[in-house]
């Protein structure tokens, strides 16, 4: 839409009716963290179901709401979707290259202190990232509490070797995982219907 201002310029208003890619990624995040939880829980083991998915929808499709949301403008959403889309292309890399390292030096393989401190600057960056959401909504704010959480008890895991708090982990990463679910889908029925079917808890600004 243009309108003409008082000294002749002609000003060009842009109206952005892209979809919201937020659900996207909350989806991809979502679904891909409780099947790897239910691993992390003991039921059943690692396999390519989880690498699938994490290559494809929690990787690929969270990267791609990423940059979604930055052609939108929204510098959280574009952080937070690209960081762990990338980091779920990471944890993949992490389980797949020593099967294809065979032959070279083993110690370069990732040792458990490592990956603790792998999981510890995870849980440091989505500690800030939780500070954002307290701007958000209240849905953003559990998961994002929740996978604070997650990454710091999976630090613990690694650096101490205990499979009771891996178990706990695994548990309570399948809470996280749903809960971004929730939030992904409440958006998608909220904004299909064109009222609240399922509330997210916006927070009001003061």
């Amino acid at each position: 839409m243009k309108q003409d201002n008082p000294v002749g310029e002609v000003l060009t208003k842009i109206k952005d009716t892209t979809a919201n890619p937020a659900p996207l990624g909350l989806l991809g995040f979502g679904l891909t963290t409780v099947l790897l939880n239910i691993h992390n829980a003991g039921f059943y083991g690692l396999n390519t179901m989880i690498l699938g998915m994490g290559i494809c929808y929690g990787g690929i499709a969270q990267i791609i709401a990423g940059i979604m949301e930055w052609k939108k403008g929204n510098t959280f959403g574009a952080t937070a979707f690209t960081s762990y889309g990338l980091f779920w292309l990471s944890l993949v890399a992490l389980f797949m290259l020593p099967k294809t390292l065979t032959g070279t030096n083993t110690s370069i393989v990732t040792s458990s202190g490592a990956t603790a401190a792998y999981f510890f600057m995870w849980g440091l960056f989505t500690l800030v990232m939780f500070i954002g959401t307290l701007r958000l909504n209240k849905a953003l704010m559990f998961v994002f509490g929740s996978l604070t959480i997650l990454f710091f008890l999976l630090c613990i895991r690694d650096a101490t070797g205990s499979t009771v708090v891996g178990t706990i982990a695994g548990y309570e990463g399948i809470i996280c995982g749903l809960s971004a679910v929730y939030a992904g889908l409440a958006q998608v029925l909220n904004e299909v219907y064109g009222r609240v079917v399922l509330p997210i808890g916006p927070v009001v600004a003061k």
